[in-house]
């Protein structure tokens, strides 16, 4: 297993913040990969289908991470 580097470690901490908003919801969130300054995603359970899913993804997650690592430029879901 390939080791993570320190910018992933943060994400991975930050999305394990998010994660039991959107469980309370039926949703969840799975950190994917990080490459190029892109953060990589998988939103699931109720958030998959959900109609707000982009406001979710881009006003909530990515804003937030954007915010706190500064290395980040975008948060990808992958369906």
């Amino acid at each position: 297993m390939e080791k993570k580097s320190e910018v992933e470690l943060k994400i991975i901490a930050l999305i394990d913040k998010i994660r039991p908003f959107l469980i309370s919801d039926g949703g969840n969130l799975e950190f994917v990969k990080y490459e190029d300054n892109i953060v990589y995603v998988r939103l699931m359970g109720a958030c998959k289908d959900c109609a707000m899913i982009d406001i979710t993804l881009k006003d909530g997650i990515e804003e937030l991470i954007v915010n706190e690592i500064p290395e980040v430029k975008e948060v990808i879901n992958l369906d």
